[in-house]
């Protein structure tokens, strides 16, 4: 049986003894009373701590509640409201900053600022684009159906050389360099898909991930989030294999919110 855990780094949202970043002073309080964070930001759910993080810091931005040339809130204040180690907010916030949305500045007035939208690279408005010209909230629902009903198939029963097959499509996403990475995630999803045996699941599947990989296409390959995946990704396969097929749903449930977070973020 598999061993279900917590599989990111999320926690109660008490205050942590982390040093403090560049900027914030020692003995800055955090804000918990009403306000626009306490309107926008909820504590992240176990899971998928970084895709949620990112996706609430991202809708922040979008929204405007920090207008550009302002400074984002403290650090210890953004863990807080999301229930978050300071570890997984700086990881987000560097991903911000690789991406043109903010910086960072050190000093006794430094922070993590908010750069102009126009600095942001292009990639957000064909993602926009193409979100447009189709039901993403529909793809995402469809796919999440279809995923871990393969994932609970399989779980029931494999044909006489699937075990061999998934194992290897899992290995080829662990060594798959970076500009390789999606195609090889592809077919290890089609290989759960086709494994089920339902062959109109898989032909339902291979539909909906072609429209899936337009989108995340659009977004850049981050790799924290890859390196999630992966986790999730053997869990999933770790949990076929045991014939569990209840952990084989709830990790790749898991797994398609993280994928739904991170599109729903870049698309806000």
């Amino acid at each position: 049986m598999v061993t279900r855990r917590r599989t990111d780094d999320t926690r109660p949202t008490a205050a942590t003894g982390a040093p403090e970043a560049p900027g914030e002073a020692a003995g800055e309080a955090a804000e918990t009373g009403p306000g626009p964070l306490a309107a926008v930001l909820r504590p992240v759910r176990a899971g998928n701590g970084f895709e949620e993080t990112l996706e609430q810091v991202l809708q922040l931005l979008r929204l405007g509640l920090v207008p550009p040339g302002d400074r984002l809130p403290a650090e210890r204040e953004l863990a807080q409201h999301l229930g978050v180690s300071r570890v997984t907010l700086r990881e987000v916030l560097k991903v911000l900053q690789d991406q043109g949305m903010v910086e960072s500045r050190r000093g006794r007035y430094g922070g993590t600022f908010v750069l102009p939208r126009a600095t942001a690279p292009g990639s957000g408005d064909e993602l926009r684009r193409r979100g447009a010209a189709v039901d993403v909230e529909d793809t995402l629902r469809f796919r999440e159906v279809l995923e871990t009903g393969a994932a609970g198939l399989c779980a029931d029963g494999l044909a006489a050389d699937g075990a061999d097959r998934l194992r290897a499509a899992l290995e080829a996403t662990q060594g798959a360099r970076l500009e390789d990475y999606r195609r090889q995630d592809t077919l290890l999803h089609l290989t759960l898909a086709e494994l089920s045996g339902s062959r109109s699941l898989a032909a339902q599947y291979a539909s909906v991930r072609a429209t899936l990989n337009e989108l995340l296409d659009c977004i850049p390959l981050l790799v924290r989030n890859l390196e999630h995946s992966q986790q999730q990704h053997a869990a999933v396969v770790e949990a076929v294999l045991d014939r569990d097929a209840e952990a084989a749903r709830e990790m790749m449930r898991e797994h398609c919110a993280g994928t739904a977070a991170l599109l729903r973020g870049f698309l806000s």
